[in-house]
């Protein structure tokens, strides 16, 4: 039995990779949240993790932790996890690695919140490119492989990796071409997602560092946590 351990859902991106992964195949486990904590999320972190970060996945006797190692893991035991067609496979998994080592400017520029909607004050030129990079390649393997997923007619994990993209397009109002405007919303349907969305905005937690960046992006338009 695997015991997966998180951060709130309404922040932590690096969490929903794996928790959507393992909810889309139907590989059960059971969900352990701890929130973020002003002065001690790391101590609090440690007890589970050895990185101190989520996510962390307790597999039996083994200790997986990082998102990309979890996959992996879960992929040597589980089928579905990679696309079977070898062409797809190594698409996606080269697609993955870039999410997990790249795309900054997104990432930092927009940092992920379930429940708001912002009217962010700029875009900086760094962000630019990494849209018109993340457009490029959202559209490349919907082309090749048909869609309406990245690498074809079934979830596989470069869907979970690029899930917390999918909410970030959404609360900034980011612009992309229009089939990567479907795929988006199509993510967002999913049955997993919604489960996630519907946590997140009844979460009752606030972790002051997180609000406070992104209050300083824009003005906000919603929130729509309780």
């Amino acid at each position: 039995m695997y015991t997966l351990h998180i951060a709130n859902k309404n922040y932590s991106s690096w969490s929903l990779r794996p928790w959507v992964l393992m909810r889309e195949l139907n590989i059960p486990f059971t969900e352990q949240l701890i929130p973020f904590d002003h002065h001690s999320s790391w101590e609090k972190f440690r007890s589970f993790s050895p990185t101190g970060l989520v996510p962390c996945l307790h597999a039996n006797e083994h200790i997986v932790w990082e998102s990309l190692a979890i996959v992996e893991y879960l992929a040597d035991h589980h089928e579905r996890v990679w696309p079977h067609n070898e062409s797809a496979r190594i698409w996606a998994r080269s697609a993955t690695a870039e999410m997990h080592a790249g795309f900054n400017a997104i990432r930092g520029e927009c940092p992920m919140s379930v429940g708001i909607r912002v009217n962010r004050h700029q875009t900086s030129d760094a962000l630019t490119t990494d849209l018109q990079r993340l457009a490029e390649l959202w559209q490349q393997g919907l082309e090749l492989f048909k869609g309406p997923f990245l690498a074809g007619d079934e979830f596989t994990a470069v869907d979970a990796f690029f899930a917390p993209v999918c909410y970030r397009i959404q609360t900034y109002n980011l612009q992309l071409p229009e089939p990567c405007a479907v795929y988006v919303q199509h993510i967002l349907a999913r049955p997993a997602m919604r489960e996630w969305t519907a946590a997140a905005l009844q979460e009752p937690y606030r972790e002051p560092d997180h609000e406070e960046e992104i209050q300083a992006l824009g003005t906000w338009l919603e929130d729509q946590r309780i």
